[in-house]
This record gives structure tokens, C-alpha cells and sequence, in this order.
């Protein structure tokens, strides 16, 4: 079965917003076993967006809209589709309430042309919109089905978690399970190579890597006539990738991300960690507070940019500074143990590096970054060279400290086990 995505608003046009929503819908189809060959993108126009349309209604089986279901002039896509498809437009009164009720609790003004967002093509099936006024809308007839959604992710979202998944499921005599599994501390060249056989006689379950910055992604998705047959055709593969790769998974939920695969090690063995940044600014703080329950295992954030600052909230010496430099693997040491030694905590990551543009030397370019992780007095340095524009090294630099600090925390847990 195939699908296409069609993402309206002149301001994804003109680059004003960034698409995520073609990026989590084509995902999502993917996940279902959905033929996704075509997305388009069209402005606010009534004669483009009809023919985008009537195009894509003509080869594939599910075209899915987003954006441009508001209530001003400009939002043409739910009364364009509906003369697509030969649809007049009805008031919904459940919609219509569902809007003036939404007003009232906000103390919000209703206006005029909020009852456009009421109005639904006949006969079309309503997605109540708990995150928003715009309804989403399903239309069908013996040759496709149209689905049309808000454009604001966070109502896209909701209606697709809450209805949309479950209607294209039963499109599908099929059942489709998948299973992610994520490895850290290997590019996506590595790991297609390590799985490469895995990959060539792939058939059902079919296998996929997805590189992110820092950590590779590999869905493995398997179909059959119901949950149980497919968890039996995955279990085989998934297990052979676990085979090769090894303490590099830092998962298999797909909803775990890195920081929390981190934060459950610390939690369960009742350690507390320290974070003394100066190249990310902050930023692996960021992530690893992002993570609910942090307040019982972070103790505190050091971001010591200046060379002062190293010095007096961690120690470092003036003549490490003097001889290595701030940007140096001794640097980097001296942070992580003296982060530690000024929180007490049991554990402490440290970064120092060169983001740039600027600030390189003779002998150390941008992209030169240096971690440190001191667990239990025991400390690891790794110097890395990472490369791209200042936000791109910084969040590499930030996903390899935290890769490292998972790494150091489960060699420390092995030594425990075996000197028991």
C-alpha cells in the first residue's frame, strides 16, 4: 500500500519553519509497512495544491496533508481537498463546541471565522483535536483516502498517536512489529559494514540503520499474521546484532534515548555525577536533566569557560594551563577530578575543546575536543577530532561524552562484579 505526504504553508516554503512533520510521518509509514515513494511540499495557493493533490490521489492509495486547516483565508486545504473529492462542507457541531469551549477556558475572544475550523467535508470521519481548534479529517472513496492534519507538531502528533496510526493499521490485513536497536560509540559506515550479510538476505524481517549524531539506529521490523508470530520472526535477528555489537547497545526501546540509558545506570547504583563543560557550554547538563528523576543524581553543573573559572571551581592548575594548554588531555583530567573532589560525587564528565571558528594553533585545530570521566577516583581521557560547524561539533562532542561516560560506568561495574 502507498502513501504520500503532502506538507502545506508557504512559510515551510520559504524556510521560515522546519519541516519535522514530513519527517515524523514518513517515519511513522515506514514503521507500518507503508510505500512511501513521493512528499511534496506547496505553498498557500488553491490552484497548486489542487493539482499537488489530484496528482498524488492518482498513484498512490493514502495521500496524508498537514498545515493550512486554520481559520484565515489563507487556509485552503481542508475546502481544496473536499472539492477534490467532490465533498460540499457541513457544520460539525462537536467540532464547533469543541472550539468555543476551548476559547472560554482561555478567556480567549471567538471570532467569526473560527467556525470555518467546524466546517468538515460530508461524510468524512472527525478526529476530535484535544491539542488544538483545527479537527483532523478523513475522506474516502473507492479510489483513495485522504487524511488531512494541523500543521503545529504537537497537534499532528497527538491526532496521529491517538486515531491516525490505528486507521492505517487496519488498512492492513497485516501486522507489523518492529524493534530498535541502538548502539552507541559507531558510525553508520561500521555498523552497515558489521551487519552487512544481515542486510543482503534480508527478506521478512527486513532491517534498516538510521544514523543520528553520535549513535546509529537499527530498526529491524518484522510481518505476520498476528504480535506473537512476529515477535518470533525477530527475536533470531535482534539477537545476532546484540551478538555483534555488544555493550555498544545502549537499548532496544525505541522511546530510550542516551541520556537516559546513562541516567538508569546512575540510578540503580545510587551513584551521583558531576558535569564540568567547558567546549558544550552546558549542554550534556542539559540532556541528562532532561531526564526525570536527574534532581536524585546530578549534584551539580560546572560550565568553566575562562581559564579562571577552571582553576578556581575545579582546581586546575595554573601550570597545566601554562605547559598544556586549556584545550590538552591534562586539562581535561585535572577537570573531571576536581569536579568530583569539589561536588563529592561519585562520578564526574569533563570536556574541554575548540569549537570555533577561530581559536585554533599551530598544533591544535578546530574540532580537537578532550573528555575526561572520573569514576570512583578512577579516571579515563579520550581526545577526539570531531569536524563540521561550531553547533555540529559541540552536539557530536556532547553525545561522545555521554557515549564515553556510559562506557566508563559499565567498565566500572565489571571490575566491581569480578574483584567480588
Amino acid at each position: 500500500m502507498t502513501v504520500e505526504l503532502i506538507c502545506v504553508g508557504t512559510e515551510l516554503l520559504m524556510g521560515n519553519i522546519v519541516n519535522t512533520n514530513a519527517a515524523f510521518m514518513a517515519e511513522r509509514c515506514a514503521v507500518l509497512g507503508l510505500d512511501c515513494f513521493y512528499q511534496t511540499v506547496v505553498g498557500d495557493n488553491e490552484e497548486r495544491l489542487s493539482e499537488t493533490i489530484k496528482q498524488a490521489v492518482g498513484r498512490s492509495d493514502i495521500v496524508i496533508l498537514s498545515g493550512g486547516l486554520g481559520p484565515t483565508e489563507d487556509d485552503l486545504t481542508k475546502e481544496t481537498a473536499a472539492k477534490v473529492m467532490g465533498k460540499d462542507l457541513v457544520m460539525d457541531e462537536k467540532a464547533w463546541k469543541h472550539i468555543t469551549s476551548y476559547f472560554e477556558k482561555r478567556g480567549l475572544e471567538l471570532t467569526e471565522n473560527n467556525r470555518k475550523q467546524a466546517l468538515v467535508p460530508a461524510g468524512s470521519m472527525v478526529l476530535y483535536n484535544k491539542n488544538g481548534t483545527a479537527p483532523g479529517i478523513i475522506m474516502e472513496d473507492e479510489k483513495c483516502r485522504i487524511i488531512l492534519l494541523p500543521g503545529p507538531p504537537i497537534e499532528l502528533k497527538y491526532l496521529w498517536q491517538e486515531k491516525v496510526e490505528e486507521y492505517l493499521k487496519s488498512l492492513s490485513g497485516d501486522v507489523l512489529v518492529s524493534e530498535m536497536v541502538k548502539i552507541c560509540g559507531s558510525g553508520e559506515s561500521k555498523v552497515e559494514t558489521v551487519l552487512k550479510d544481515l542486510i543482503d538476505a534480508q527478506s521478512n524481517p527486513t532491517i534498516a540503520t538510521y544514523a543520528k549524531t553520535g549513535e546509529v539506529d537499527v530498526r529491524v521490523t518484522a510481518k505476520g499474521n498476528d504480535e506473537k508470530e512476529c515477535k518470533k520472526l525477530l527475536k533470531p535477528v535482534v539477537k545476532e546484532i546484540k551478538k555483534r555489537f555488544g555493550s555498544k547497545i545502549f537499548t532496544t526501546d525505541e522511546n530510550v534515548t542516551l541520556e537516559m540509558a546513562v541516567m538508569q545506570i546512575l540510578n540503580e547504583n545510587k551513584m551521583t555525577l558531576t558535569t564540568a563543560e567547558s567546549i558544550t557550554g552546558g549542554m550534556i547538563a542539559s540532556r541528562l536533566i532532561n531526564v526525570p528523576g536527574a534532581s536524585d543524581v546530578i549534584k551539580v553543573g560546572f560550565v568553566t569557560y575562562s581559564n579562571k573559572a577552571k582553576r578556581k571551581y575545579l582546581g586546575v592548575k595554573r601550570s597545566t594551563l601554562d605547559k598544556f594548554g586549556a584545550v590538552s588531555e591534562q586539562c581535561a583530567k585535572e577537570m573531571a577530578k576536581g569536579g568530583a573532589a569539589a561536588a563529592k560525587s561519585d562520578v564526574c564528565v569533563a570536556i574541554t575543546g575548540i569549537a570555533g571558528p577561530g581559536g585554533e594553533t599551530a598544533d591544535k585545530e578546530i574540532g580537537l575536543t578532550y573528555i575526561a570521566v572520573s569514576v570512583a577516583g578512577k579516571i579515563k581521557v579520550k581526545e577526539y577530532r570531531f569536524e563540521g560547524s561550531r553547533e555540529k561539533i559541540r552536539t557530536t562532542a556532547t553525545t561522545s561524552a555521554l557515549t564515553l561516560l556510559r562506557h566508563c560506568l559499565l567498565e566500572n561495574l565489571t571490575e566491581k562484579t569480578f574483584g567480588e
